[in-house]
């Protein structure tokens, strides 16, 4: 009886690999959706946009963005974390959904850790220190000096937990009076910048290479170990006097958990060769400042359990409790 008990479970298990094998090879057989949890206009939303052009022609099938901001990230997230997992709803997320919510949120509404299918990391952004020019500054001891000579009256903008850490600890070392307002996209803050409104900033590169060229924002620093080809005359957050002891803003592509494992390779597969690529790595990379990443599946999982080690050893060290 055992023995036929184990002749029925190999039998199964046989036919449900089977099936997931020959759904991958069909798969797809309609429209793909992409939530991203940001505003459009950003760096992420255009790198998004961008593969799905680039999908949607290797699989054959259309491949809608559709934004989701809201709730510092969660409210996308948790619309991806809530989707069907069978390969037509997947999600662009950032290490703010996927590593530094779940210590600022008593209430997410997912779970990080097990709602989700890593499919593989997309890219690192290269984050910059910038003001806007009418601050009429160079450096970041002159953006100091300038706060502390009107008290109350400059403010900064940024989404990304790590970004918000450093320049909390720029203030807290210096005295620096610049208050935080908070934005939901990179989009959202180069129009404050450019508006005047909210005149410093923390924020990829990627969002605003026009505006830096044009001299409409200025970068008094980027986050990057050796300075970036684009604006080789910027100091390094190092060379500036910042800290470097954060981890790097990031951006995967994931599905919902229970996704088939042959779908996940598959658009991994599909989405490793687009960014291998010579003409997207130029267009959508190395001309837009953000740095190629490649970890897939397993190797991606691991680095994310890592990163959120590191992040809970940080919040734990800037005493932040969840809302």
């Amino acid at each position: 009886m055992q023995f036929v008990r184990l002749r029925l479970a190999l039998a199964i298990a046989a036919w449900v690999a089977l099936c997931s094998t020959a759904l991958a090879e069909d798969y797809p057989t309609r429209p793909i959706r992409i939530f991203i949890p940001l505003a459009a206009g950003g760096g992420g939303d255009v790198f998004t946009r961008a593969l799905a052009d680039e999908l949607q022609k290797a699989l054959g099938q259309p491949v809608l963005v559709e934004n989701r901001p809201g709730g510092s990230q969660n409210v996308g997230a948790r619309a991806c974390a809530e989707a069907a997992p069978d390969g037509y709803t997947i999600c662009v997320l950032s290490t703010e959904a996927l590593i530094y919510n779940q210590f600022a949120f008593k209430h997410l509404g997912y779970n990080p850790a097990t709602g989700f299918a890593p499919i593989i990391n997309l890219f690192f952004n290269t984050l910059s220190l910038v003001v806007s020019p009418t601050l009429k500054v160079s450096t970041i001891p002159e953006l100091i000096t300038l706060s502390k000579a009107k008290p109350g009256t400059l403010s900064y903008g940024t989404f990304a937990f790590p970004a918000v850490q450093l320049m909390e600890r720029l203030k807290k070392e210096t005295a620096a009076d610049i208050v935080r307002v908070p934005f939901r996209g990179g989009g959202e803050i180069v129009t404050a910048l450019l508006a005047g409104t909210t005149p410093v900033a923390i924020v990829a590169l990627s969002n605003m290479i026009p505006q830096l060229e044009s001299g409409r924002i200025k970068t008094l620093a980027v986050q990057s170990k050796t300075r970036s080809p684009l604006f080789p005359d910027v100091p390094t957050f190092a060379e500036a006097g910042l800290s470097e002891d954060f981890p790097p803003t990031w951006f995967g592509l994931f599905a919902p958990a229970g996704t088939p494992r042959p779908i996940l390779v598959k658009l991994a597969t599909a989405v490793d060769r687009i960014e291998r690529d010579p003409d997207f790595r130029k267009r959508i990379y190395f001309d837009r400042g953000i740095e190629p990443a490649s970890a897939r599946l397993e190797e991606f999982a691991h680095f994310i359990a890592q990163e959120r080690q590191i992040a809970e050893r940080m919040v734990r060290e800037a005493g932040l409790q969840p809302e």
